[in-house]
């Protein structure tokens, strides 16, 4: 009886480690939001020594595609999976994931007439959880990445707002209006019931390329960039044309083209990257 108690503690020790070494996620959070005039979902992801320490963390915003909600990185993206064996791995350092959901049709992370949701992201979501939470609240230690919808989300809010963010990581990005695009803009004006002019404005304020000709290049270059879409992609067009434009202009960005197409499988493989990339920039003295 007494050689079985050594095994037994190894075991209980053992289990408590590995316990330890295991990061959570909580899926079912809320944020009461005054602009959007609802509660809004969030997910997030703790890393595995948040409990254990008393430290402050850097921070990933990572962004959902059209019709799907903050689950979707957590359920289909494996996130928990992903960001454990990142971070176990010396891959990437420990940080927190924060994945709100903009599931909300068409309007998704841009601000319309009846949906200001960049404006609930910067005012009202990004103050709460770097208060709630232990984030290091520095541009050094703030990164945004997300796929389809999201990473035109990734896109805007970093080109909005690039004194926030050290990263951007755009995965299969909408990139919003092409140049060829421009001949739409009656059409679309005609469809919502608006003027040209207002719908001109509005696609220019959400086309990577159109903000790219007039956003200060010091700004953008200030975010490191990384850019990944399949080559089987029906967005890979844009993206291409982004990387193009950001060439001409001398805009230092990691550029990734890999075999694939618009689907999960592509963005699990994409997501230990991202979090390679971000931690490069949270690295940085």
């Amino acid at each position: 009886m007494k050689k079985l108690i050594p095994t037994i503690c190894f075991c209980l020790l053992f289990g408590f480690i590995t316990k330890a070494q295991t990061g959570k996620v909580f899926d079912n959070l809320k944020v009461t939001s005054g602009i959007l005039k609802s509660d809004r979902n969030f997910s997030i992801y703790l890393p595995p020594d948040y409990e254990t320490s008393k430290r402050d963390y850097p921070v990933l915003y990572l962004l959902h595609g059209a019709g799907d909600d903050h689950t979707g990185w957590v359920q289909f993206g494996e996130v928990l999976h992903i960001a454990d064996k990142a971070i176990k791995a010396g891959k990437a350092t420990p940080m927190i994931i924060v994945m709100p959901d903009a599931n909300t049709g068409k309007r998704g992370y841009f601000n319309t007439d009846d949906w200001l949701y960049e404006d609930f992201f910067f005012n009202e979501l990004m103050p709460y959880v770097e208060g709630k939470y232990r984030i290091k609240g520095e541009k050094r230690y703030r990164a945004i990445s997300g796929l389809s919808m999201g990473g035109g989300g990734t896109f805007m809010y970093a080109l909005h707002r690039p004194e926030l963010f050290s990263s951007a990581c755009p995965l299969s990005a909408s990139v919003g209006m092409l140049p060829q695009d421009t001949v739409k803009i009656k059409d679309f004006a005609e469809s919502e019931n608006k003027s040209i002019d207002k719908m001109r404005k509005y696609f220019e304020k959400h086309s990577v390329i159109s903000l790219l000709d007039t956003i200060p290049i010091n700004d953008v270059k200030s975010v490191r960039w990384f850019i990944d879409c399949g080559d089987e992609d029906f967005l890979f067009e844009g993206n291409s044309l982004v990387h193009i434009s950001m060439m001409k202009k001398k805009i230092p960005h990691e550029y990734r083209v890999r075999d694939g197409a618009h689907n999960w499988t592509y963005w699990r493989e994409s997501l230990p990257e991202v979090l390679k990339f971000v931690s490069a920039a949270f690295h940085q003295h």
